[in-house]
C-alpha cells in the first residue's frame, strides 16, 4: 500500500474529529465553587442540602457573615443553621454512598429528629439561608419543572449568560443517575451517539448537588455535578446526561424535586424570563423533609 493511502485513514479520521462539534460550557463562578467545594468536602451528615447552598455563597464570594475579615465562616453549618436543617439523632450507613463512612462533628448545634428518612433540608430553608446571609445579594429561585433535557438546557443557558456568579442546586433522586464513574467510551457515546445506557446509579436517595457545566456534543449533552462525597465520581465531582440529569430532579417515585438557580439579585428577573420562556414553572417544592417549626 503506497504511503499516501496507508495515511488516509487516520487523517480522515482526525478531520472528522476536528469537524465534530462539542462545546464546554462553566458557568459564572464555577471555579470559585470547585475550588470550595474540594475544601468543605464531605458534607456532614443530613447536610447536603446546606453543603450545597455554602457553595453558592462562596461561588459568589461571600465567604463569611457581616464584613469583618475573622467573622463566623459561612460553612454547612452556619447554612444549616439559618436553613432550619434538622439531622438524625443517631447516625444512619443505609443513607451514605458506599466507602464513606459519615461525618458527624458538627461546629455548631443542630435540631435532631428520631426519624432518619425526614431528617436533612427543605428546599425552601435552602432558599432563605442562601438569601439570608447573603444579606439578599443572592437571590435563590425555585423551579419546581416539568424537566426535561430541553427545559434544563434552557435555565443553564440563562445562567451561563450572566455576568454575575451562578449555581444550580439541584433536588434529586440519585437512583435516576448514571454511577459517578463512567468510562471514557461511556461518556463519549453519550455526546457522540446520544447513548443513555451507562453505570448504575452509586446509591438511591433524595440528594442535593450542585450543577457547575456542561459539554455539549454532536448529539448528546453531559452537566458536571459537584457531589457532596469523595466517593461519587472523581473526589465528588461526575458527568450526568442530560435526559438522565433531568429525570432525577423530576423524582416521578419520590418526593418531589426540583432545582434552585442562585443568582445576583440584579440578574433574578432575567433568569425568570428566561426560565418562563423554556416552559419551567417557578415555585418550591415539599422534598419529605421535616422542619423545626413541624416539630415543635
Amino acid at each position: 500500500m503506497p504511503p499516501a493511502a496507508a495515511n488516509a485513514r487516520p487523517y480522515i479520521g482526525l478531520t472528522m474529529a476536528v469537524r465534530s462539534p462539542m462545546q464546554t460550557t462553566l458557568l459564572p463562578g464555577g471555579r470559585a465553587l470547585l475550588a470550595a467545594h474540594a475544601r468543605e468536602l464531605p458534607q456532614r451528615d443530613d447536610l447536603c442540602g446546606a453543603f450545597c447552598a455554602a457553595l453558592a455563597l462562596r461561588a459568589a464570594g461571600i465567604e463569611r457573615m457581616g464584613s469583618e475579615p475573622l467573622g463566623e465562616p459561612l460553612d454547612q453549618d452556619a447554612v444549616a443553621l439559618a436553613a432550619g436543617s434538622v439531622v438524625a439523632a443517631a447516625p444512619d450507613a443505609g443513607h451514605l454512598p458506599h466507602g464513606e463512612p459519615g461525618r458527624r462533628d458538627y461546629r455548631l448545634a443542630l435540631p435532631t429528629v428520631d426519624d432518619a428518612e425526614v431528617s436533612g433540608t427543605t428546599a425552601a430553608g435552602v432558599a432563605h439561608a442562601i438569601e439570608t446571609l447573603s444579606g439578599s445579594a443572592l437571590v435563590a429561585i425555585p423551579f419546581s419543572g416539568p424537566w426535561s433535557a430541553t427545559t434544563l438546557g434552557g435555565l443553564f443557558d440563562a445562567a451561563a449568560s450572566l455576568e454575575h456568579p451562578a449555581t444550580l442546586i439541584a433536588n434529586l433522586a440519585t437512583r435516576h443517575l448514571w454511577g459517578g464513574r463512567a468510562r471514557l467510551d461511556q461518556l463519549l457515546d453519550h455526546l457522540y451517539d446520544g447513548e443513555l445506557s451507562g453505570p448504575p446509579p452509586d446509591w438511591e436517595v433524595g440528594h442535593f448537588v450542585c450543577v457547575f457545566g456542561c459539554v455539549r456534543g454532536p448529539r448528546g449533552t453531559l452537566y458536571g455535578v459537584a457531589d457532596t462525597y469523595a466517593a461519587l465520581g472523581h473526589n465528588g465531582v461526575h458527568a450526568q446526561p442530560a435526559e438522565r440529569l433531568a429525570a432525577a430532579i423530576e423524582r416521578r417515585d419520590m418526593p418531589a424535586g426540583g432545582l434552585l438557580a442562585v443568582v445576583a439579585a440584579a440578574d433574578a428577573e432575567q433568569v425568570r424570563a428566561a426560565a418562563a420562556a423554556a416552559g419551567l414553572r417557578e415555585g418550591l417544592w415539599d422534598n419529605g423533609t421535616v422542619t423545626v417549626g413541624a416539630m415543635a
